[in-house]
């Protein structure tokens, strides 16, 4: 079954969302604070998805984020708070969250959310299977193992989350080809996807950080100003 980790200190909230999910199919861990979620995770098997609420006592819903993301690069994370500022929707990406959602959202909203993450977590997961295509895409220095699901730069591998992964791979199979913003959005979160396109330049922003010699003068994840982005090897 699938897993669900909600962190949500408004007693309410938690439970008008854990049940909604539990009626679409989730096993739903529930944790009114950052370090019940720590304790959760730590005694449960994985979860496949972490809804982290911001506004949280103690550690708030970033600092979660950030150690969640340190142990588990797979997980999807998708960030909920009331606060519906440009900067706090890049700080969760920014920190490793791959969706952001603000309050007040319809519960029908977040399911498909929930769902849509799910779905690229798992076919991230799966690979290409026995499908006939390689296992390793390499390109210049890089090498994308599919199977093991890691990014190589002269030998040297890359943590990268799920999403990051799947932005590669999608530069990796059109080199040198301009990807609009939207072919990104829609290769990567899928059709359906509900949020903002932004959250396509603050993954690109990260991944310069990880795999570019000089951030501030990329080398190989290039903009195309006005359009998109374009990948050289």
């Amino acid at each position: 079954m699938k897993r669900i980790l909600v962190v949500e200190d408004e007693t309410s909230i938690r439970e008008l969302v854990a049940l909604n999910l539990k009626m679409a199919g989730w096993d739903v861990l529930e944790a009114p604070s950052a370090e019940r979620a720590l304790e959760l995770m730590h005694q449960n098997p994985p979860c496949d998805v972490a809804l982290l609420d911001i506004m949280l006592p103690g550690m708030d819903g970033f600092s979660l984020c950030e150690t969640i993301r340190r142990s588990d690069p797979t997980i999807g994370i998708i960030m909920a708070s009331a606060k519906g500022q440009e900067s706090d929707k890049i700080r969760g990406l920014s920190i490793g969250a791959d969706d952001y959602i603000t309050k007040p959202f319809s519960v029908s909203e977040l399911v498909a959310r929930v769902e849509a993450l799910a779905r690229r977590v798992h076919r991230a997961a799966g690979g290409n299977g026995d499908n006939g295509e390689p296992d390793q895409l390499v390109s210049g220095p890089f090498v994308l193992d599919e199977k093991s699901r890691v990014l190589y730069k002269s030998g040297k591998p890359i943590d990268l989350t799920q999403v990051e992964f799947q932005i590669m791979e999608l530069f990796f199979r059109n080199p040198g080809t301009a990807l609009v913003r939207e072919k990104i959005l829609e290769g990567v979160w899928g059709k359906g996807y509900f949020g903002d396109v932004k959250i396509v330049d603050v993954n690109i922003r990260r991944l310069r950080m990880k795999i570019e010699d000089e951030p501030s003068s990329p080398q190989h994840i290039l903009t195309v100003w006005g359009y998109g982005y374009r990948w050289n090897a």
